[in-house]
């Protein structure tokens, strides 16, 4: 059946791959991993400090929060464009193109979950109320948090700008 020479192939060849495997895991951990450096850990002092003036404000002064309406009044729809790319996977602009989410022809002032023939979650059925930009500004941060157990998976928009012109983005469709 097997010779000697085939049995010897096959332990050499498992051999040089755990040997390969070995090494290539110890090489990767010795240029992946940082160690303490020139010593050890906790040695490295500095020489001297520079004085820099902080702009960042103390914990006794508060950042002053800009109202959103301020931020939408000043948005740019052109980037409001841009980020739309993330939504357009599953959203339409056309009035009545629906896809895997709700068409969002006309939608800033629109009653929530008022699109005839969608199947929107029980969780945005009961919330009542219409999609003003303050509104859709909450739901944009975290849709999950906005209406827990909703269908929606996207993470949101961290930035509040980005959200802002987001919105004039859809301000102007439809409108």
């Amino acid at each position: 059946m097997f010779d000697t020479m085939t049995l010897t192939k096959a332990g050499g060849a498992l051999c040089g791959a755990l040997l390969i495997f070995l090494l290539g895991n110890w090489v990767a951990e010795s240029l992946y991993t940082s160690g303490g450096g020139h010593g050890g850990e906790d040695h490295a002092t500095t020489g001297y400090v520079l004085a820099v003036e902080d702009d960042a404000p103390t914990e006794e002064e508060e950042v002053e929060a800009v109202p959103f309406a301020d931020l939408l009044a000043a948005a740019d729809a052109e980037k409001g464009a841009k980020s739309w790319s993330k939504c357009k996977a599953c959203h339409k602009l056309e009035d009545g193109a629906n896809g895997t989410g709700p068409h969002l022809y006309g939608i800033v002032g629109r009653a929530i979950a008022a699109i005839d023939g969608f199947k929107y979650s029980d969780a945005l059925t009961g919330l009542g109320g219409d999609w003003t930009p303050e509104e859709l500004n909450a739901w944009l941060e975290n849709p999950k948090d906005y209406a827990p157990g909703n269908k929606m998976t996207f993470k949101g928009f961290k930035k509040e700008t980005e959200r802002a012109d987001l919105i004039a983005y859809l301000q102007t469709i439809g409108s």
